[in-house]
């Protein structure tokens, strides 16, 4: 496992643009980066804080979470709201998101500022349809994280860290979803954060909750099981990406809690042995 880069407060979000590289933000200190295929860092955004969960747009720019969602042009930085807290009562800004293969975008809502000590309220996953509008589809989520779809798009994979598990739902032709399940568990006083799927299925796990020892993902078989681990050197692994040409470098992001100092957030790769799932491209619509 390399380090690839270090020094951010609390890295979210990675999503691979095969042009260009892997983009992660940081959580805490605000700003977009591209970590480009050569290795070289360059700020993407300026500024912008909280974004938990990215994806690109097929029109170019990227997808951002936080306050609202938003499509952020990468040339000049104009903003283009997809969804505003104004269209969600009680929310107070959104986390990761994913878009499934017709370009809809599915995320989750929080209903309490996470960072501020705020008793847990419960929060909703809702989906943005091509054309703009908006569905709730779910509640009771206390802390949304990670979002993934199945290889056959049947499944949607949503954590909740708070709950603290893995929730599965079948997904229906129209886009919308059923009554959830449980999927699986990290375990007691384990916290799920991201999550991607890999193309045989399986269901790779951030765990935010290591030890001293480090972090982990951990690996699902889509059954559930659990099929085995990988060590992290930094505790609070809070997401991945598959990258690369063939999607086997797998990205690991961390932040800094329980490090060695507020700024030492990093950005690991390593080789695995499974291809991940591209992500699409969100597709929509952007009003003039």
């Amino acid at each position: 496992m390399d380090q690839v880069a270090t020094g951010y407060g609390l890295i979210e979000g990675p999503v691979w643009d095969p042009a260009r590289g892997l983009y992660f933000s940081d959580v805490l200190n605000g700003g977009v980066f591209l970590l480009d295929r050569v290795g070289k860092i360059s700020l993407a955004v300026p500024k912008r804080r909280g974004i938990g969960g990215m994806s690109l747009h097929e029109a170019g720019g990227l997808v951002v979470g936080g306050r609202d969602i938003a499509c952020v042009s990468l040339k000049d930085g104009a903003a283009k709201t997809l969804l505003s807290l104004d269209a969600i009562p009680g929310a107070t800004g959104f986390n990761d998101l994913t878009t499934d293969r017709a370009g809809r975008v599915y995320v989750g809502s929080l209903a309490y500022r996470v960072f501020s000590g705020e008793a847990p309220r419960p929060g909703h996953l809702h989906v943005i349809d091509l054309d703009g509008t908006m569905r709730t589809l779910s509640d009771g989520i206390l802390l949304t994280n990670g979002l993934g779809f199945s290889p056959d798009g049947k499944l949607l994979y949503h954590s909740d860290a708070r709950a603290p598990l893995v929730r599965v739902y079948d997904v229906k032709e129209d886009g919308s979803v059923g009554p959830w399940r449980k999927f699986a568990s990290l375990g007691d006083d384990r916290v799920p954060d991201g999550l991607k799927v890999a193309s045989d299925g399986s269901v790779w796990v951030a765990d935010a909750h290591g030890g001293p020892l480090g972090g982990r993902v951990a690996v699902f078989n889509s059954d559930g099981t659990h099929r085995h681990d990988i060590a992290v050197p930094l505790p609070m692994v809070t997401s991945l990406c598959f990258a690369g040409d063939d999607l086997r470098d797998l990205y690991i992001v961390t932040g800094s809690r329980g490090g060695p100092h507020d700024n030492c957030g990093s950005i690991f790769r390593i080789r695995v042995d499974v291809a991940g799932l591209a992500l699409p491209p969100a597709r929509i619509h952007l009003a003039r």
